[in-house]
């Protein structure tokens, strides 16, 4: 659950002068892993001034990091809570807060939450001062290439199907995926959910079978009241989804429990190879 509104909260007047010390970016920030940097400067740009206290509110932030919501997410929320450690603080430039609202605030809204005041772009330095610079020509290309997925109302599991009824959803779908769910609990008792995205049934058209497991993770954790449905004990779960790319937009429309004594989703994937649709 995003629990943003309390947590975070700009440090109003936080003098960097303060005494600060170099540590090391702890193993509960694995999103503040693999950036380019391993020491992080405490107290942090948000006034956190212990070890403890920075990784429990960063806590939340790492759900929105993971649904990769914008590739530059983690870049900006670590430089933040897990700063490099030079001899000045490096904050994020204005248009990289921009950026990074713009494409992840509907992740939050999905959460019931909005972009918090805390995190008004307003705050950040402009690109010309020195700052974490914004977006490339690149992004803006995959940008527009490739779907996103959607904050949706969760379709039903499908209990009572034929596998010939099956095979008629699957004409009309540019996707099918089998995923296999479980779910944990972390130290601070909060749900981390074990995705595994496991067989491409469908043709992805011009995407490649990478990209569109990239993708389904991505909508597991933006819909993650979908998942938590889906996920009710902590036992893996496996489910088939199947669903449509409109107007760069990914929606899932149906899911089917998958189970062992299923024998209709097994035929009906196995004659999918040489059905042709009407």
């Amino acid at each position: 659950v995003f629990a943003v509104s309390g947590f975070l909260r700009v440090a109003t007047g936080f003098d960097i002068g303060l005494s600060t010390k170099c540590v090391v970016i702890p193993k509960e920030m694995d999103m503040c892993h693999k950036i380019g940097y391993s020491e992080m400067r405490l107290p942090n740009l948000m006034g956190h001034t212990s070890m403890a206290e920075v990784i429990l509110k960063s806590t939340p932030w790492q759900h929105l990091a993971h649904t990769d919501c914008h590739p530059h997410v983690r870049t900006f929320l670590c430089s933040l809570l897990a700063p490099i450690c030079l001899d000045t603080f490096i904050h994020p430039c204005r248009s990289m807060c921009v950026a990074v609202r713009d494409s992840c605030a509907r992740v939050l809204a999905c959460h019931g939450h909005s972009w918090p005041d805390s995190l008004d772009c307003d705050r950040f330095p402009a690109d010309e001062d020195m700052c974490l610079a914004s977006l490339t020509t690149e992004y803006k290309y995959l940008d527009k290439v490739l779907p996103k997925p959607a904050c949706q109302t969760c379709p039903a599991v499908e209990e009572f199907f034929t596998h010939t009824r099956v095979l008629e959803v699957f004409c009309d779908s540019n996707f099918a995926v089998k995923v296999k769910l479980s779910k944990k609990r972390t130290v601070f008792g909060d749900q981390e959910y074990n995705i595994e995205c496991q067989v491409e049934f469908i043709t992805q058209g011009s995407l490649l079978p990478y990209e569109t497991r990239s993708m389904i993770q991505q909508w597991l954790l933006i819909n993650e009241n979908c998942t938590q449905r889906m996920t009710p004990t902590h036992r893996p779960v496996v489910y088939l989804l199947v669903g449509n790319i409109k107007e760069g937009t990914i929606l899932v429309n149906q899911v089917y429990r998958w189970q062992r004594r299923d024998s209709q989703l097994t035929l009906a994937t196995q004659k999918w190879r040489y059905h042709k649709c009407l």
